[in-house]
């Protein structure tokens, strides 16, 4: 048994830190038709040292791309009802900014499902601009299904407002909707994920020296996120799996 929860454990370890806690290895033994109690679980994991290891120290200021009305405002569809369970229905984005090495800072740009929480675009760049959003929405687009008209949902952002934005939500049919302004909870799943991103990847180790490292191990990361790591709010399936199980339900 103890073998058997090193080997899962090892799935959930990210730059050699333990990421999973006690749920998520019991959900994994459920698949295996193995039903352990979690005290039994938490001290065959203590006697492993695959503690959970996570720092959550974030060097990176929180970025704002507020600023003011530059453009049309949409209305807030979602009202912090975050409670779809259909794939490619509500899609949230955002932008967060991480500092490197170099004094640089990188910015990251991320659309998320909702339901499945499957990351379906992630872009970097060195600058929050109409380049780095359109890359964003143009990978969103290659990896939606053609009859998808999801609702994208953001914050007041300056470049989510600005025509060549709004009109290639339009062309696609996709609904638009905002968050009110100033209010992070209004766009809570976009802001839970950047923080395991940043807590489960960045935090506790040294900057990244450059935009092309953080790259690398974004993109490392977001295939973990898709199609390894689980949740219970998936039902202990990863967001690929979810996503495909929904689908052919």
């Amino acid at each position: 048994m103890k073998k058997i929860i090193l080997q899962i454990a090892q799935q959930f370890k990210i730059r050699g830190r333990w990421t999973a806690g006690y749920r998520r290895i019991q959900a994994e033994l459920d698949k295996l038709e193995l039903h352990l109690s979690g005290d039994t679980i938490r001290k065959l994991m203590r006697e492993l040292d695959v503690q959970v290891s996570l720092y959550n120290r974030h060097r990176n200021g929180k970025y704002s791309s507020y600023h003011g009305t530059v453009g049309k405002v949409a209305n807030n569809k979602l009202k912090q009802e975050f409670n779809e369970k259909r794939p490619y229905h509500v899609i949230h984005t955002d932008v967060t900014q991480v500092r490197l090495a170099n004094h640089q800072w990188g910015y990251i740009s991320a659309m998320i499902d909702e339901a499945s929480q499957e990351v379906l675009a992630f872009q970097l760049g060195t600058s929050p601009n109409k380049e780095l959003i359109m890359r964003t929405l143009k990978e969103l687009i290659n990896n939606l299904p053609d009859d998808a008209q999801p609702i994208i949902h953001s914050d007041q952002g300056w470049h989510y407002q600005l025509g060549y934005y709004t009109q290639k939500l339009a062309d696609h049919r996709f609904i638009q909707s905002m968050s009110r302004k100033g209010n992070c909870l209004d766009n809570a799943p976009m802001e839970s994920f950047f923080h395991l991103f940043k807590t489960e990847l960045l935090a506790g180790f040294p900057p990244c020296k450059d935009i092309a490292e953080l790259i690398e191990l974004s993109q490392k990361y977001v295939q973990y996120f898709n199609n390894v790591r689980t949740t219970l709010k998936t039902k202990g399936m990863t967001p690929v799996e979810y996503r495909n199980h929904t689908l052919a339900a």
